[in-house]
């Protein structure tokens, strides 16, 4: 199941504000249980793993405004689900076209919302 996945992909969206809004990030649970230690992920990236990451984004970005709409859109829960479905697929997608896990991605999001430095980096790779 990637409804975690999701979650932490529109995640880095509203941090690094490549997209409005998300209303798939309010519907996934937690991919941590409570009890989970918790790690600062390594801030040693180099300048074409910070490409790979803005890449991949910008297009869970494009992905998440296609989506959205369709999401607000629909009151039955089942085509909700299926649209949801569909756009979670396709961000996986967008990532691995990057030559990135979501894992990685998650990691590396993790490490940039917790470094300043980072986030510098990545807001200079944007630009």
């Amino acid at each position: 199941m990637q409804l975690p996945y999701t979650r932490t992909l529109s995640a880095v969206l509203l941090t690094f504000g490549l997209s409005t809004g998300v209303a798939m990030a309010q519907q996934a649970a937690p991919s941590q249980s409570p009890n989970a230690p918790v790690t600062a992920p390594s801030a040693n990236f180099s300048d074409a793993q910070l490409e790979k990451f803005v890449t991949a984004s910008q297009k869970v970005a494009m992905i998440s405004q296609e989506y959205t709409p369709k999401l607000e859109e629909s009151a039955d829960e089942g085509k909700r689900k299926k649209v949801f479905k569909e756009a979670d697929d396709k961000m996986v997608q967008a990532v691995h076209a990057e030559g990135m896990t979501v894992d990685q991605f998650n990691g590396m999001n993790q490490a940039i919302q917790s470094n300043p430095q980072l986030v510098q980096r990545v807001q200079q790779l944007i630009k």
